[in-house]
């Protein structure tokens, strides 16, 4: 397994990559669909490598949030019909609510068939190895597919402390060599800590915002897909499917209160963003927490196909009127 120096010093360079460049790329990662062996039945998801490790994950994740608040019976229900559906890639954190004590049972009929992320926001090594094993436990599992730092959003406050001395990379290695998590990633909402962060070690993927919005009008992304491209690191897309920040009084708010911007609610709308972020060279899209909309983007996503020139124009116009999630100059939180 490839491994850098753990305490390396010094940040990635910034990616030469512009915005427009990448969204010129037409399904940079459609070639690499596979049906991971369900060819036959075409109702379930394609699946696509996970960088360079020979797992295979479907291109839409499960976000454990969507089953925070629900009951027992109900999340059950949903997981088992995600499962069926072709879905072998579920995130979750101790920050989403009770989602990890409802996954827990609700994947424990199906968890050797399916790849296993969580995450953790503590960036000390006592921190860390608590959360780890109360993670563990509340999902009923021996081990984690994949463990992220996350979150990290501060250079200094994020990255320098869980790499430095009794920092949370310590126990993220351990962890690895005695078998409780097999690979290792982290999430961001912020350029600079995600270059940071792929600068100190050799993560096997990164979980982070590839948005059109986000793409065209904040410019926002791209740089880090050329550097995580570069290193091998499999690409995780959050926001595939946001809009833009909630504007001030928006009343449809109350109707989405597990989605902390303004989702893609328009079929063809949601069906532009999704292709557009499984059009760029990611593994699979995370989307939206709320129920009806990760059911939207698993029906959508059973037909996809690389985004249009005509498709992309359409998205720059829309991007235009837009306040995106993420900016390079604004607040990355």
């Amino acid at each position: 397994m490839r491994r850098r120096e753990f305490l390396r010093n010094g940040t990635v360079a910034a990616g030469t990559a512009l915005a427009a460049g990448i969204l010129g790329q037409s399904g940079g990662a459609a070639g690499a669909d596979e049906l991971g062996g369900h060819s036959s039945n075409p109702a379930r998801l394609p699946r696509r490598p996970y960088g360079r490790t020979g797992e295979r994950l479907s291109i839409i994740g499960f976000g454990g949030i969507v089953v925070s608040g629900v009951e027992q019976e109900h999340a059950d229900r949903v997981v088992a019909e995600a499962v069926e559906k072709g879905v072998n890639y579920f995130d979750v954190a101790p920050t989403y609510g009770d989602a990890e004590i409802k996954l827990g049972p609700a994947l424990e009929p199906f968890r050797k068939g399916v790849f296993l992320a969580c995450k953790t926001t503590q960036r000390t090594k006592e921190g860390a190895a608590a959360e780890l094993k109360e993670s563990l436990r509340r999902l009923r599992t021996d081990h984690l597919d994949l463990y992220q730092l996350h979150a990290i959003t501060d250079v200094q406050k994020d990255v320098d402390a869980a790499f430095g001395q009794g920092g949370a990379m310590e126990v993220f290695l351990e962890a690895k060599k005695q078998g409780q998590v097999r690979h290792l990633g982290f999430s961001a909402h912020s350029e600079e800590a995600a270059l940071a962060a792929m600068e100190r070690y050799d993560f096997d993927s990164i979980l982070f915002p590839v948005n059109f919005a986000t793409f065209c009008e904040g410019g926002f992304g791209p740089r880090v897909i050329e550097a995580a491209r570069s290193k091998g690191v499999a690409i995780l897309a959050l926001k595939a499917m946001a809009r833009q920040r909630w504007p001030e009084g928006d009343p449809m708010r109350q109707q989405y209160p597990k989605c902390w911007y303004q989702p893609l609610t328009d079929r063809r709308e949601a069906g532009l963003g999704l292709y557009f972020t499984l059009s760029q060279p990611v593994t699979a899209a995370i989307p939206p927490g709320d129920e009806s909309l990760f059911q939207m983007a698993l029906d959508l996503a059973m037909g996809f196909r690389p985004v249009s020139d005509e498709e992309k124009e359409n998205l720059r116009r829309m991007a235009r009127s837009l306040k995106p999630v993420f900016t390079q100059s604004s607040p990355q939180t």
